[in-house]
């Protein structure tokens, strides 16, 4: 399996340490779930902002008054 070295200063591994203590585990599985945790994050982050794109027409049309005056009448800012 892939792995890699990670250098960090002694005030950053100290609060790594710390962190990983925490939450009960090792500084590797930490380590580890901190990078695949956001992964995951950028998944959820694009997948909500299609989300929200595929409905701002909808919400628009129920919230007329929300709508930024730059983007009203279908003119959006440059």
């Amino acid at each position: 399996m892939p792995s890699l070295n990670v250098s960090f200063t002694e005030e950053e591994l100290e609060g790594v340490r710390a962190a990983a203590a925490a939450e009960g585990k090792s500084l590797k599985q930490y380590l580890h779930d901190l990078g695949v945790r956001e992964m995951q994050r950028g998944l959820f982050v694009a997948g909500a902002s299609a989300w929200a794109e595929r409905l701002r027409g909808e919400f628009d049309d129920a919230f007329p008054d929300e709508v930024p005056p730059a983007e009203r009448d279908g003119v959006a800012a440059a």
